[in-house]
């Protein structure tokens, strides 16, 4: 039996079994070997479950929280967003509102969507959209007519949703198709053309109001209708007031399964290559590197494509890597002088040629870099490795490709791994930065001592209020970091930006720089600001890097700063997470005392969103301290610090460099 075959047969003995609660975490690697029509029949098994029922089998399961409304019946959503969600590991726990209820589900602050507290509100916009409000006779300008007032209801109901959903929940719409039955309808070839030329303007105006940092995003549902997918059911339309076909329903939700992936900060960094049959059409051991082709024939011209493909990726961030199982010799050589091979071994942070196990050399990827196993997407064209290294490395993600590169890009971003709610210039800098740090990594093991090391980086911090353009990148620091994240908190970009303009609140952007380059904008202090003192809510600093000393500068400098500001005390806490044990000690070891918790410093301290307490409670209790600023720690020797808590330069302090006392 295929392994697709025996994961569809194991998942539907597990529910006729009642087994498919105990077994939820294993449902995940499950769907992942299923194609999209048995992941239907998965999805209508796995809604039957009770969201309750698995998160008490399964406390540390992560669940989203999903209202779906919309203009007409929209109830065939909840399965298949249930098994999409499910293939990435995510619980749905769903509200699905009434049929064409959607103005009154959206606009009453009192609906059960709002009673709901959804992280993500889908309004499904039908192809009957807009249609439902225009009388015959009709002309292209009537529908523009038609177009614009509805537009502006979807961005008054944006508006509502920002007020009334919970912090950091997002507003999803999407684009919608322009049927043919209702094209035709116009005779006039010139109007037919210009109600095409409207309702692309409609649907353009849509894809504009898409803004992370509000809390509003849009799917554009053309790609799936260009690819085949047929938008509507006539049929089940007259009959069920079902406008959307099965089709386009798996691809909404599939996109939405993206967009809830991304909006959690859960998109993988590193995209692991095989090449023989991957990147270049050949077996590079039998060819030998002068004969392997990536381009000049029709075959070879087809892995040209995936590699554009994966140069494009490369170009946002997404790290480069190879994995395969040839000796180191030839595939250096390929690499190198290849005149089919545009890319070269520079473009790769890490090669690595023998003939071990895939998921060993994926693991040690992922260590040499710094990264979690999980944040790997591995793309091989051998069913074998895929197997080896689903089972081998749990939670990276197994691009199914074969022997037709053809379909190489097409499956490579299906799933949309590396998708972000917004890309900074952080990312797009991702890869200089890890060659940068390689090459400390070269200076500091030919150091005599890593304090030697450290001063011969001039290491360079400055923080500050952040600044507009760099609230993205602190909302994906506070998503995605988890080893130096004192709470364990996480904040969406609209709550950043609330917390930004809150005149008592504290947003500081941790820049870095040293000898090798800029780092960009690497961790963040959130704070806010009382007649108890300063409240350190939360510091995040980004894991890359860590043990550079600059975190005990920024929490040096906080209470310098803090005490030159007149301020009589700091408070601070660290609430257990799974990763961040070893920050346990981070806030005594700057001289904080542990505090005893007055309802004062409660409700001074707890800013956080309701889903983000509620996510830290769960992984462990808070620990609160105290300091009295009265003896304060030097900022390590080797880092010049510029901080400032407010834009006023009478803030700004400058620690001369001294030796530590940490």
């Amino acid at each position: 039996m295929s392994a697709r075959g025996a994961a569809q047969q194991e998942l539907r003995t597990l529910h006729e079994a009642g087994g498919l609660v105990d077994a939820y975490p294993q449902v995940a690697q499950l769907l992942a070997r299923l194609d999209e029509g048995e992941l239907d029949l998965a999805g209508r098994l796995l809604a039957r479950l009770n969201p309750s029922d698995v998160l008490a089998a399964h406390p540390s399961t992560p669940a989203v929280r999903i209202a779906v409304t919309g203009r007409s019946t929209t109830a065939g959503l909840v399965p298949a967003l249930t098994a999409q969600l499910a293939r990435h590991g995510l619980l749905l726990i769903p509200y699905s509102g009434g049929n064409g209820g959607y103005v009154q589900d959206l606009a009453d602050p009192a609906s059960e969507l709002y009673v709901h507290q959804p992280e993500l509100t889908l309004c499904v916009l039908d192809p009957l959209t807009v249609w439902d409000r225009v009388r015959p006779p009709w002309q292209p300008y009537d529908v523009a007519l038609e177009a614009e007032r509805l537009r502006l209801l979807l961005a008054e109901l944006a508006g509502t949703h920002a007020a009334h959903a919970p912090a950091g929940a997002t507003f999803v719409l999407n684009t919608v198709p322009l049927l043919r039955r209702f094209t035709h309808q116009l005779t006039g070839l010139a109007q037919r053309a210009e109600l095409g030329a409207v309702w692309r303007e409609f649907n353009a105006d849509l894809l504009r109001m898409c803004d992370p940092a509000a809390g509003v995003a849009v799917l554009d549902l053309e790609p799936l209708t260009s690819a085949g997918v047929r938008a509507d059911d006539p049929r089940l339309g007259a009959y069920a007031d079902a406008h959307c076909t099965a089709g386009l329903i798996a691809g909404y939700a599939r996109e939405s399964a993206h967009l809830a992936r991304a909006q959690r900060g859960d998109a993988k960094k590193c995209l692991v290559l095989d090449l023989d049959g991957t990147l270049w059409d050949g077996i590079l051991a039998e060819d030998g590197p002068e004969r392997v082709r990536a381009a000049r024939s029709l075959r070879a011209g087809a892995f040209a494509g995936f590699r554009r493909t994966v140069e494009q990726l490369a170009s946002q961030g997404v790290l480069l890597a190879v994995c395969s199982k040839n000796d180191p010799e030839p595939v250096a050589r390929a690499l190198a002088a290849h005149p089919d091979w545009p890319l070269s071994s520079d473009d790769f942070v890490s090669v690595i040629a023998d003939w071990g196990s895939k998921a060993e050399g994926i693991r040690k990827i992922a260590a040499d870099l710094g990264i979690s196993p999980s944040a790997v997407v591995f793309a091989d064209d051998s069913a074998f490795e895929r197997e080896a290294v689903r089972a081998g490395v749990p939670g990276a993600a197994v691009v199914p490709l074969d022997g037709e590169p053809a379909h190489h890009t097409e499956r490579l971003l299906a799933d949309g791994w590396f998708d972000v709610p917004s890309l900074t210039e952080e990312d797009r800098g991702r890869a200089s930065r890890y060659r940068e740090r390689e090459q400390r990594e070269l200076r500091q093991a030919a150091s005599k001592d890593y304090a030697s090391f450290l001063r011969s980086l001039d290491i360079a911090v400055d923080a500050g209020p952040a600044k507009a353009h760099e609230l993205a990148r602190i909302a994906q620091l506070s998503l995605r970091t988890n080893r130096f994240n004192l709470t364990g908190e996480r904040l969406a970009g609209v709550e950043i930006q609330r917390l930004a303009e809150d005149p008592d609140a504290l947003v500081l952007a941790v820049r870095a720089a040293d000898r090798y380059g800029e780092d960009g904008v690497v961790g963040a202090v959130f704070a806010r600001r009382d007649r108890a003192g300063l409240h350190l809510e939360n510091m995040v600093v980004s894991c890359r890097v860590l043990g550079r000393g600059i975190e005990n500068a920024v929490l040096a400098g906080l209470l310098h700063a803090a005490r030159d500001a007149g301020l009589p005390a700091v408070h601070a806490r660290w609430r257990q997470t799974p990763a961040n044990e070893a920050q346990r000690a981070f806030c005594p070891a700057h001289g904080f005392e542990t505090a005893s918790e007055t309802a004062s410093e409660t409700a001074a301290s707890e800013t956080a969103s309701d889903t983000a307490s509620e996510t830290a409670s769960a992984t462990g209790g808070a620990i609160r301290y105290r300091h009295a600023l009265e003896r304060l720690p030097l900022v390590p020797s080797h880092v010049r610090l510029r901080l400032r808590l407010t834009h006023d330069r009478a803030q700004e302090v400058v620690e001369p460099c001294a030796p530590s006392s940490i």
